[in-house]
């Protein structure tokens, strides 16, 4: 039997107008406006199940993936949609899939937590915790064995900084030197839960630092200095140089989920990380170094926000799955 040809190690290249600073605030815009209409459409009766709201950490999706190629991995989570967005996914099909529509990314039977879109290397967003990590280890495994200088992220919040799963994976991405990027939104809460409460240790970086893997805190809410530490980290990954560890401070504006009324959260704090909105942040340092205008900002911000909704009107028009649809995607072809 013939051996298979090795794939030749390839640069995977960012579009480096996606990294721009109005660049980023237009992911920023486009995923908080796309958020805003999730909540709509929820309350109004429209969407099945739960959904889990990305709004106030769209610094962290927009950030790291601006560094990232289209062919580079990411592995999601439960808060997922600002993800997708920010890699690129189909807005139509994104609200197709949350509104269980066939014409979604899982013919609308997987809806928020299991959106897979492999075109633009998005391994998923999924319901288990820490589920993004082995995902996104594998993926870089891929990468090294295959030799194609992708990079792998794997996002997860403060909840899988307790799961045993994370040390397995970190440890097999340190001695392996994966090119892999574990990134930790740590929004202060898993579910209603403060991590005051639940997570030993003093420093959450000193769980990378135990596999010799860079580990940084970094400023969650502001989304140039989230793409300055991963510009680092992923170019470490593809330069052979193995995985780095970012743990991004941030703030979930909606609840754990959209009927969550956040009750456990003192309102001083809230009010404050608000005054952080990192759409707001960064709006500020481009008019104030006069790199943009307030009134281009705003018409970012419109086309974004027309762009969203053009999306949600046709996705709720769409037709609903079959009983036919229901044989689909069962089995490898």
């Amino acid at each position: 039997m013939a051996r298979a040809k090795a794939v030749k190690s390839q640069k995977a290249v960012p579009n480096k107008a996606a990294g721009s600073p109005l660049a980023l605030y237009r992911t920023m815009a486009t995923i908080r406006a796309f958020e805003e209409t999730v909540q709509r459409l929820f309350l109004g009766g429209h969407i099945p199940g739960l959904v889990h709201l990305y709004m106030g950490q769209e610094a962290v999706a927009a950030g790291v993936i601006a560094e990232l190629a289209q062919t580079d991995f990411i592995g999601s989570h439960h808060r997922g949609h600002g993800h997708c967005v920010a890699k690129g996914g189909d807005l139509d099909k994104l609200f197709a899939e949350l509104l269980g529509k066939r014409a979604g990314y899982g013919l609308g039977r997987g809806g928020s937590m299991h959106i897979f879109d492999p075109a633009n290397g998005n391994l998923g967003t999924t319901g288990i915790v820490g589920g993004s990590v082995p995902l996104a280890a594998g993926a870089a495994l891929t990468a090294k064995l295959r030799k194609t200088g992708q990079v792998a992220v794997s996002f997860f919040g403060d909840g899988v900084l307790n799961q045993g799963i994370m040390f397995e994976a970190m440890n097999m991405a340190a001695i392996w030197q994966l090119p892999v990027l574990f990134v930790c939104e740590n929004n202060g809460f898993g579910e209603f839960t403060s991590i005051d409460d639940v997570t030993a240790g003093k420093d959450i970086a000193d769980r990378g630092k135990a596999f010799a893997i860079p580990s940084e805190h970094v400023d969650g809410m502001d989304v140039l200095a989230v793409q300055k530490a991963a510009r680092t980290a992923v170019a470490r990954a593809r330069d052979g140089k193995g995985p780095s560890f970012l743990i991004c401070s941030t703030w979930r504006f909606s609840g754990h989920h959209v009927g969550d009324k956040q009750d456990y959260k003192e309102d001083a704090e809230t009010k404050a990380w608000r005054k952080r909105d990192p759409i707001a942040q960064l709006a500020r340092k481009l008019v104030a170094k006069k790199q943009a205008t307030q009134k281009q900002l705003d018409a970012i911000a419109d086309e974004a926000k027309s762009a969203v909704t053009k999306a949600a009107e046709a996705a709720r028009k769409l037709e609903s799955p079959t009983p036919a649809d229901l044989m689909e995607h069962l089995y490898a072809e």
